[in-house]
């Protein structure tokens, strides 16, 4: 559970629909996990953010 409910300006992200989104497209977390979506990425397509959680938002603007 993300207890942090301020954007980090250093993770952009347009996921809206995740619990840590938060107002501008910025993350609320202090840090992402990326992972792979293939055995041998070779493209953004082939990644994901691993630390996307379903949900509403509780971001403070």
């Amino acid at each position: 559970m993300n207890l942090n409910q301020n954007p980090n300006h250093s993770i952009k992200c347009s996921v809206s629909n995740c619990s840590h989104h938060c107002a501008q497209d910025y993350c609320t977390l202090n840090e992402i996990r990326v992972g792979c979506c293939e055995s041998n990425a070779k493209s953004c397509a082939s990644t994901e953010c691993a630390s996307f959680q379903l949900g509403a938002s509780n971001c403070k603007n």
